[in-house]
């Protein structure tokens, strides 16, 4: 069982960002990548809209020989998560609650601040769970429905000017706000970690991919799950493969893999 696969679900190219820290972290594990790209981003749409999307994603991802499912896409793992654990009798993994935990553990003064889709940050997941964690801690907000259709669109590069003047018009009033912790509350979102330190070079920044990475090889290895063995790993997407084949080559070029169109 410990070889079967690891299957992740994001609404597009975002979770190529989780995907390469578990590649980094757990070289061994054997992955079943679906992106949605043709119903990206799910930011933007209704809550029953996005958990039946969710429960599609899922459903694509049983037809293989899974071991576990990460759900690394922060919408749907805010909205959808209870679905998917219901669903299957089989570790589910998200985003959410493990950079939330680390922000919580890294900030000093207490003061975090979160940049999501406009979706992630309504569910108020980020919100129910750091203060699960610590109810002294101020939480700051903001939603950013521009970010996923421009990183989409591989225009994520330092030097993309439109890009980073958005960026610092989504952070000024979280930076207004004294943070010194910053969530990147979408697995899209870490493709634009430079720019964000550019903006912002004093505060923690968060990725929710990698820790989201470091919490599976955590639980794995506690469940004796652990691969030996690395076999294949496939992505597949709901449309315009050629895009996505673009970008996984600049973003995950270091790595084998295949890339299907369903």
């Amino acid at each position: 069982m410990n070889n079967k696969y690891i299957g992740v679900f994001d609404s597009g190219i975002g979770g190529l960002t989780v995907v390469k820290s578990i590649m980094k972290i757990l070289p061994k594990e054997n992955i079943i990548y679906f992106g949605d790209t043709l119903n990206s981003p799910y930011g933007d749409k209704k809550e029953e809209q996005i958990i039946e999307l969710v429960k599609q994603d899922a459903k694509f991802l049983a037809q293989f020989d899974l071991k576990a499912i990460v759900i690394a896409c922060n919408t749907a793992d805010a909205i959808g998560k209870d679905t998917i654990m219901n669903m299957y009798d089989m570790p589910v993994f998200g985003v959410v609650d493990p950079a939330s935990k680390y922000a919580c553990s890294i900030s000093k003064n207490k003061k975090i601040g979160v940049i999501a889709t406009k979706a992630a940050i309504n569910s108020k997941a980020y919100d129910e769970a750091i203060k699960r964690i610590d109810e002294e801690v101020e939480l700051y907000s903001n939603a950013c429905p521009l970010l996923v259709p421009l990183v989409e669109q591989g225009k994520f590069t330092d030097d993309c000017l439109e890009t980073k003047q958005i960026l610092e018009g989504y952070l000024k009033p979280l930076l207004e706000k004294d943070i010194d912790s910053l969530i990147l509350g979408c697995t899209h979102y870490p493709l634009l970690e430079n720019m964000v330190r550019q903006i912002a070079p004093n505060i923690n920044i968060i990725s929710s991919s990698d820790v989201a990475a470091k919490k599976l090889k955590e639980d794995l290895e506690k469940m004796n799950m652990m691969s030996d063995e690395l076999i294949e790993r496939k992505f597949y997407v709901s449309s315009d493969s050629n895009n996505f084949a673009r970008l996984a080559n600049i973003f995950i070029k270091d790595f084998d893999y295949k890339i299907n169109l369903i």
